[in-house]
């Protein structure tokens, strides 16, 4: 089974200078959904409710446009005192990829181990690990029933953080493309698991690992796999061909960070939006063709949000030096510092949304912050009502459709509705699902998949009448 072509640049999170496109797809696209939907076709990407489309498909980082934007039901906006319903739980190895869903099935990645028990010391109270293997798993998304694994070595030693992999899997069409902590590529068939095409990025393309691991998930668009491997003399983003795997085009040389690129259109060209823990830069979609660069020394390589590009600017939102934006101009190669903010807009692991003229972000400090897209001032913070402050704030955050509302994933594993705009924060409901955690959840329907370091679950939405 082959994928659209929209639907692929769909995936890719092609941008414009007018308005992401991934907020808004093309409306004879919408109005094709909308017809497949009611016939359940299109890889059972969505339903109806309601007359609106409802996605089901939750493919890739950050969702079908990768911008953490979803169509989703009417959900209510007051929940049980008793929680939400559980759908399943499984065990699961360590990890904090996230969770990706498509046709029916609920994918993420792991970390398994067997430790020999004769070997028990003070440092190594469980006995030293005798195996160890990251693996690719794949479940029924109504029953969590396994539907295959695709487990393979590697071994971690003294990787920070090693609990297991990082980033999520990204689908398209027959195949899952996956990234492991350090650096083994992957594509495999989305119907059994088995082996496509396989690279090691580090011992291939010298790359170099962060210090926690690759987490940027694999970028799929117009039958190209994007990653960041780090390496030098030209091997930092790779660029391989998506069926075959072979190498499309090399770029920079700047160590790799944590955060996935962007896919933006700038009069007839197409950008990659990159962060490094040295650069933001931008580079040819195409051909990797260096096209402009921006200095930002990261401290410690914590490049991990997403960028956010908006109109003709495009913002990445750091831990330790705050907020910067950067003026894309009418040629490729123009880009200027429009403006930076580091005492309210500090960033770490949470990727911020946008809505009309406002970002939104986890500040460091100050929780949940609204900004000024254009000027960066801060508008309000929640005071940490929506994730507790802590030294690595966490909390996952969607739309819910063109509302105002948002889903959140907390740190402490609660699931929290609220309605977020210039006005303030108003939350409405929280329940628990799920331990500690700060993997991204996926969102199907009416269900909501999560994990943490020994377990993903499934919970149902309740809805309005």
């Amino acid at each position: 089974m082959s994928i659209p072509r929209d639907y692929v640049e769909m995936l890719g999170g092609l941008t414009s200078p007018a308005r992401p496109v991934v907020n808004d797809m093309p409306q004879v696209i919408t109005s094709i959904l909308r017809c497949l939907a009611i016939s359940g076709s299109l890889l059972g990407a969505s339903f109806v409710v309601a007359n609106d489309v409802v996605e089901t498909e939750w493919p890739q980082w950050r969702g079908p446009r990768g911008d953490g934007t979803w169509r989703a039901p009417a959900v209510a906006e007051k929940w049980p005192e008793t929680g939400l319903k559980n759908v399943w739980n499984r065990p699961l190895g360590g990890g904090y990829a996230g969770v990706v869903v498509s046709r029916g099935r609920a994918i993420t990645l792991d970390r398994q181990v067997e430790r020999d028990p004769l070997t028990k010391t003070d440092a190594e109270p469980q006995g030293k690990i005798v195996k160890e293997v990251e693996r690719v798993v794949c479940v029924d998304l109504t029953t969590g029933n396994e539907v295959w694994t695709h487990p393979y070595p590697e071994t971690y030693g003294k990787l920070d953080y090693g609990n297991g992999p990082r980033a999520a899997a990204t689908i398209v069409g027959d195949y899952v493309y996956t990234l492991g902590a350090l650096g083994k590529l992957l594509c495999l068939k989305y119907q059994d698991g088995s082996a496509v095409w396989s690279h090691d990025i580090v011992a291939e393309f010298k790359g170099r690992p962060p210090m926690w691991g690759y987490s940027a998930s694999p970028l799929v668009y117009d039958n190209t796999v994007v990653v960041f491997a780090g390496g030098p003399d030209g091997n930092c983003v790779l660029a391989f061909d998506a069926l075959n795997g072979s190498v499309k085009w090399k770029a920079l040389s700047d160590e790799a960070g944590y955060s996935w690129p962007v896919r933006t259109q700038r009069d007839g060209h197409q950008q990659l939006i990159c962060w490094t823990p040295s650069h933001v830069r931008g580079i040819d979609a195409k051909t990797g063709a260096d096209y402009w660069s921006v200095p930002y020394e990261v401290t410690y390589g914590v490049s991990i949000a997403t960028p956010i590009v908006v109109d003709d600017l495009a913002i990445v939102c750091g831990y330790w030096h705050g907020s910067k934006a950067v003026r894309l101009g009418a040629q490729p190669k123009a880009a200027t510092l429009e403006w930076e903010e580091n005492r309210h807009l500090r960033g770490l692991m949470s990727q911020p949304l946008v809505r009309g003229d406002y970002g939104y972000l986890l500040d460091k400090q100050h929780g949940l912050t609204c900004f000024e897209l254009k000027t960066g001032k801060k508008i309000w913070n929640d005071g940490n009502k929506l994730t507790p402050r802590d030294r690595n704030p966490q909390a996952a955050l969607v739309w819910l459709g063109d509302s105002n509302r948002i889903l959140a994933l907390n740190a402490n594993g609660e699931l929290v509705t609220a309605r977020v705009d210039p006005s303030g924060y108003h939350e409405t409901a929280r329940a628990d699902i799920i331990g500690d955690t700060w993997a991204h959840p996926a969102f199907s329907g009416k269900l909501v998949v999560a994990r943490s370091d020994s377990e993903w679950v499934c919970v149902e939405l309740p809805l309005d009448p």
